[in-house]
């Protein structure tokens, strides 16, 4: 918790009397909410702390929409998911913007559907990926088999179907 506290600009102590959940402040679990006074929020993964700030969280419930419109929530959740993994695998770059505005790889970036505002479910969803760190079997690719016109999508390992989307590493 200590570089929790440290990249938000408090103390430690101020950060456990914000954590009464936290029964040892020298043991926290992989996904585990901590909550701090700042828009930016940390994240411990597999791969250590991760922060998303406000900015590349609504940047995420954009892509989300656009992307996960009219599939589960699960779905919206995975779609959410694939950008942190994304973000966390030396293969891709290191921020959510950076990974979001990859060139060629999110047709809402393309076609200007970014631009429109996410739903409620999209934030949602975004801030449970953040939070929660589902398993998502590390994918680091999802496609609709029924609209996709590149195939190599379906070269690659399937981890899980959600709705119309395959997700994939």
């Amino acid at each position: 918790m200590s570089g929790i506290a440290k990249s938000n600009g408090m103390t430690l102590s101020q950060l456990i009397a914000k954590n009464p959940q936290v029964s040892n402040p020298n043991v926290i679990s992989i996904g585990q909410n901590i909550n701090t006074d700042s828009t930016t929020t940390q994240t411990t993964t597999a791969k250590g702390a991760m922060s998303v700030s406000a900015e590349d969280k609504a940047l995420m419930a954009r892509l989300v929409q656009a992307e996960a419109s009219g599939e589960p929530y699960a779905g919206k959740v995975a779609v959410a998911t694939v950008i942190l993994n994304r973000v966390q695998s030396p293969d891709f770059p290191n921020t959510v913007r950076e990974v979001i505005y990859q060139s060629g790889q999110f047709t809402p970036v393309s076609n200007g559907e970014i631009n429109k505002p996410a739903d409620a479910d999209s934030i949602r969803a975004v801030n449970d990926a953040i939070t929660y760190q589902p398993n998502s079997k590390g994918a680091l690719f999802f496609y609709n088999p029924k609209t996709a016109t590149n195939q190599w999508n379906a070269t690659r390992e399937v981890v899980v179907t959600i709705g119309n989307h395959v997700f994939s590493k």
